[in-house]
């Protein structure tokens, strides 16, 4: 297998200078499809996913030798894979992944697929979610200590996989053991030169669907993180991989074999219907651009104001404001402007280009905002400093009142279970009051979206949802280590005011 190693590119961003979001989970991507090209199916998968994470990309393929060619890079999926490069894998079953690194730093040793060899032949394995006892099971695969060739959760669960084949298990059982000894969130696709599995956490914390290509009864079968990955290649959706469970799918069976290898509460991350996923894709029957508009109109009825405009930070807030402006009955305009070719860099702007505020990204219409009162929607505050450049950003271009509404609740703890909220000594509601933060942001008001009428909006039971973040009610168990990593404060701020 071949695997490229350039220069590491250059570490993250300090905190202060970081996306004033929840940063990204991953996208995990799988097909398996005889006769196809699986490489370029699954290279427009991870493209739809690239959302996702914008680290590191990666594909592995079975060709009909039972041989695995792996390509992996930092990098946008574009910016890794061409059309030689696909070419050179063929083959009937191609693994992929989208990172943004939230175990494991950003550097190409931690890109995957993660690619093992075993008794019974390679394996390849993907995951999107964060395990809170890895230090536990590094230490109880402490005996492959030495063969460890990153710094990623990802590889300890491939590693435990391994372990168990070659003890003389099958691959369905082996990944069963394996999985047992994680806690945490895990969406995982493995493959092996004739199977695919795909089997989801016990909570079911992060998205994993799954549908096939060609027609029903072809054995031709596609796993995504989101339902837009079905859509791209032209796969049918067929049903979610359902929290606890795990599907073999078999080269040469027209249905996949479908059990469960564990039972808990589901606990879908809610973020993931706010923020994460693509608007496109859809959760619980239908897109999830009809929940953002929903969410805005539960919005505007908690929390009305007087205004001549409504707009939306691109592009998640985009849906949400046309709720709001639904409900109120003032316009929607477009008042920012994304530039839609900037994904993730690595690149740090000029202490003027940081002066100047946040127009890499977006861009201000001073003929829409001029003398305007403005609604602006945006679906989180995490930290307050991109906020704060965007309020200054519009009062420059000439709004007369800004009024920012936030269509989720405050962010007052961080993700354990594989997004990247920083520790919580960097949340701004967990240090600062409602007012403290009006003030810091230069608002004319501010307020944010109930978590009552978050989970209203979902039209969804109420406890399928992980709302951790916005409560602290975190649905697993972590190891000590990990949980004073990041839960540095006791209640404040917000935090303190809802208790």
């Amino acid at each position: 297998m071949a695997v490229k190693h350039p220069e590491p590119a250059p570490s993250i961003a300090p905190p202060d200078e970081r996306p004033d979001k929840p940063e990204e989970a991953c996208g995990v991507y799988a097909v398996l499809a005889p006769g196809q090209q699986v490489a370029n199916l699954t290279y427009f998968g991870l493209y739809a996913l690239q959302h996702r994470g914008q680290e590191s990309a990666g594909i592995a393929v079975f060709d009909d030798d039972q041989q695995v060619r792996l390509h992996k890079d930092m990098g946008l999926v574009s910016q890794v894979f061409d059309q030689d490069v696909l070419e050179r894998m063929p083959g009937h079953l191609a693994i992929g992944h989208n990172r943004y690194s939230t175990t494991g730093s950003s550097k190409v040793c931690n890109a995957q697929p993660v690619v093992l060899n075993t008794r019974l032949g390679p394996f390849a394995l993907a995951h999107n979610g964060n395990l809170v006892n890895a230090s536990q099971l590094r230490e109880d695969l402490r005996e492959i200590a030495s063969e460890l060739t990153s710094t990623t959760d990802s590889e300890l669960i491939a590693f435990a996989v391994q372990r168990a084949v070659n003890r003389g298990l099958d691959w369905d059982p082996a990944i069963r053991e394996a999985a047992g000894l994680c806690r945490g969130a895990f969406s995982l696709v493995i493959g092996t030169a004739g199977s695919l599995f795909a089997l989801r956490d016990g909570h079911g914390i992060r998205p994993l669907v799954f549908g096939h290509l060609g027609e029903p009864g072809d054995g031709q079968w596609v796993v995504s993180s989101e339902s837009c990955g079905l859509d791209i290649i032209g796969a049918s959706f067929e049903d979610d991989v359902q929290p606890g469970e795990i599907i073999h799918y078999l080269q040469g069976e027209a249905e996949p074999r479908r059990s469960l290898w564990c039972d808990e509460p589901a606990k879908l991350c809610v973020f993931e219907m706010i923020y994460f996923a693509r608007p496109d894709s859809r959760f619980f029957g239908e897109s999830l651009y009809s929940y953002r508009v929903r969410i805005g109109k539960v919005l505007a009825r908690e929390t009305p104001v007087a205004a001549d405009i409504v707009i939306g930070v691109p592009d998640s807030g985009i849906p949400a404001a046309i709720g709001y402006s639904q409900i109120t009955g003032i316009p929607y305009a477009d008042g920012l402007i994304k530039n839609r070719y900037v994904g993730r860099t690595f690149i740090q702007p000029t202490q003027a280009m940081r002066e100047a505020g946040i127009r890499v990204k977006l861009n201000p219409l001073p003929d829409v905002l001029a003398g305007q009162r403005v609604v602006v929607i945006d679906d989180s505050i995490v930290r307050g400093t991109t906020s704060r450049k965007l309020v200054a950003a519009l009062r420059d271009a000439g709004a007369s009142e800004v009024h920012m509404r936030i269509s989720s609740p405050a962010v007052t703890h961080p993700c354990f279970y594989g997004i990247d909220t920083d520790s919580q000594d960097h949340l701004i509601a967990a240090r600062l009051t409602l007012e403290e933060i009006t003030a810091h942001l230069g608002v004319d008001s501010l307020a944010y979206l109930s978590q009552e009428g978050m989970v209203e909006a979902a039209q969804a039971n109420s406890s399928h949802f992980c709302t951790a973040c916005f409560d602290g009610n975190y649905p697993i168990a972590m190891d000590d280590d990990v949980r004073s990593s990041k839960l540095m404060l006791e209640p404040a701020g917000i935090a303190a005011s809802l208790r």
